[in-house]
């Protein structure tokens, strides 16, 4: 008989000269991006709450363990097989790539230890420790820092290379700055998970079938709903909640034709910060989780500790939780989620911050409902609650301040706590003076040195948010010209021939060398989002390296943002020139684009931005 062998392992015990394979009927790699932000959440929460500055990298070997949970591994010719923990593994990996590069970008000395997680040398022949064949090119790039395009390759390729470019995102590396050792150390020597292994193919998927088949534990979500049913002791009144429940649970995970096993539980974990969570961990060492952080990891056990002030505990509440206040949040997260992939009229906001991959936004946006409130109020509430993340989130993109999961939970707590339950006018009277009282505007953030939309230039951090930011301008353009191009088509990367950025300058500096004094000064100019504009993949590569005076004539084909630079295409445009007056848009068409011409169109971004970002959206929003 094969043996079955459970052990601990930390991540470098388990990664250390070691390779991972999957069978080719194994499913897709499929975390979201809200798997990873939990993920790094929680890591990073974890760790902060031993860490304390001035530590000595030694130092980690007190810090508290972190569980990460069991993998099932087969082992056959010489090749470990992955049964089951291809997510967690596959997303350990992008993360160890991430945490390689920043170290390897400082010159940390933990790169050495690194590296042999995620690439070793095997008998002379270079090997990833994620040894999936088709999945190599991407790791590779990803590792080595080389261009990757994931255009046309298969699932699991694209939501990797996705899942990485949010792991950049997060801002887990800003957050953790001089910590960032420390942490890595303690990822790899105080995190860990049960790696069960057999050399018996089907001793292995018993293994699996038994964990996740009548061995199954109960979830978490199947956890609170026997504790709120316990006290219902009326047959026919606990069929029936039951019978609700189940229904809802059924319509979260299968919501959108797919099938999503964790969206019930982020429903209600969105669901219960946004309408229960009255404290937060605080950001020091031997900080405990606060309801924020708990609704998070163990929301059944938080609404048990609960009971009393959640009014829950006897079989009325009980039944009132979950014949009607689960399915009405439910119904509205299901109403986000829709929005969030659909562009939806008098929802568009949702969209927006979907675009900008804002994982809070489901959260934040349950806060203000209350179960009594009918559709169309729900849907103004939810716009209104939008519009605002809309503006907020884009004052912060403009002065590059970040707007990851990690950076803003606390803002996102506040948020909710003053704008819980509230009635539509209030909630419109509260956003509109936070928005006034903002000290982030779209003209800077002098606390911070920071110039705003007239310093905003194309680089690493800003190139999503600028795509972004000319997709809205060139829209509400369009729309004021009376032409039809949507927000949706512009930023569709789905279609064959998708819109990508344009540089108005030729990248050639020796064309341009009177007007700068340096290459650098010429880059920073060439750069910034007075210099861009939205074309088609196919107009963008056929224009790049010819100078304005060629351009103008293409660019007066394409939208109206683009052609605004030429002459022609402001003749017979009176509903165009009605736009422009109504709003005081400086829309001036140019002969050449030197310095002089950008610093005009400067000023014509800035007016869109202060137009398609106004706070006067809150009030359009709740009518």
């Amino acid at each position: 008989m094969s043996a079955i062998t459970p052990h601990y392992r930390t991540v470098q015990q388990l990664l250390q000269s070691q390779s991972f394979s999957i069978d080719e009927y194994q499913r897709e790699y499929k975390w979201e991006k809200e798997n990873i932000d939990e993920l790094l959440s929680d890591l990073q929460g974890k760790f902060f709450s031993h860490y304390k500055p001035g530590d000595e990298t030694t130092a980690v070997s007190g810090y508290g363990e972190y569980f990460l949970g069991s993998i099932i591994v087969s082992k056959r010719n010489g090749k470990n097989y992955l049964i089951d923990g291809q997510q967690r593994v596959t997303s350990l990996t992008l993360l160890l790539i991430c945490l390689y590069r920043a170290a390897k970008a400082q010159s940390l000395p933990v790169v050495q230890t690194l590296a042999p997680l995620i690439f070793s040398d095997n008998l002379g022949q270079p090997r990833f420790n994620l040894d999936i064949p088709e999945r190599l090119p991407v790791i590779k790039a990803l590792f080595e820092g080389q261009p990757f395009s994931p255009d046309g390759k298969d699932e699991s390729i694209q939501t990797m290379y996705a899942r990485y470019g949010d792991i950049e995102a997060n801002d887990l590396m800003a957050e953790l700055g001089a910590a960032l050792p420390h942490f890595i150390y303690w990822l790899l020597t105080r995190v860990g998970l049960i790696e069960i292994s057999t050399d018996n193919d089907s001793y292995a998927y018993a293994i699996f079938e038994t964990m996740n088949d009548r061995g199954k534990p109960l979830s978490p979500v199947d956890m609170l709903k026997a504790y709120l049913l316990a006290p219902i002791e009326d047959p026919q009144a606990r069929t029936q909640v039951n019978q609700v429940w189940k229904q809802q649970v059924l319509e979260l995970i299968s919501w959108g034709g797919g099938h999503e096993p964790e969206r019930d539980a982020n429903c209600i974990k969105a669901w219960l910060r946004a309408q229960c969570a009255e404290s937060i961990r605080e950001r020091r060492a031997g900080a405990i989780d606060k309801d924020w952080e708990l609704i998070g990891s163990e929301f059944h056990r938080w609404v048990r500790d609960q009971s009393a002030r959640l009014g829950l505990g006897k079989a009325q509440a009980n039944q009132q939780l979950m014949a009607e206040s689960f399915p009405f949040f439910a119904k509205a997260y299901r109403r986000v989620l829709h929005a969030s992939r659909h562009y939806t009229p008098g929802l568009e906001a949702v969209f927006y911050n979907a675009h900008n991959d804002f994982t809070w936004q489901s959260t934040v946006l349950l806060a203000p409902l209350m179960e009594t409130d009918d559709d169309e109020t729900v849907r103004r509430k939810l716009a209104v609650t939008a519009t605002y993340l809309d503006i907020w989130i884009m004052r912060r993109a403009v002065n590059y301040i970040r707007v990851g999961y990690s950076s803003v939970s606390y803002a996102m707590w506040l948020l909710c706590r003053d704008i819980r339950r509230q009635p539509l006018g209030e909630l419109v009277r509260i956003l509109q003076q936070k928005l006034a009282e903002d000290e982030v505007t779209f003209a800077g953030h002098e606390a911070k040195n920071r110039t705003g939309i007239q310093g905003l230039g194309l680089n690493q951090f800003s190139r999503r948010y600028i795509y972004h930011l000319l997709a809205r301008i060139t829209a509400a353009t369009e729309t004021g010209a009376g032409r039809t191009e949507s927000f949706d088509k512009l930023v569709n990367r789905d279609v064959k021939n998708p819109f990508d950025i344009e540089h108005i300058w030729a990248d050639d500096f020796d064309a341009f060398m009177k007007h700068f004094a340096s290459e650098a000064e010429f880059e920073d100019w060439r750069n910034h989002v007075a210099s861009l504009v939205l074309l088609p993949a196919d107009v963008n590569r056929s224009l790049q390296a010819k100078p304005f005076e060629q351009k103008r004539g293409a660019y007066a084909k394409q939208n109206f943002y683009a052609a605004s630079l030429d002459a022609s295409a402001y003749q017979h445009q009176p509903q165009f020139q009605q736009f422009a007056a109504a709003h005081h848009l400086p829309f001036t068409p140019f002969e050449a684009f030197t310095k002089t011409e950008q610093l005009a169109r400067r000023e014509l971004v800035a007016a869109l931005v202060e137009m398609v970002w106004s706070p006067e959206r809150l009030q359009e929003a709740a009518a």
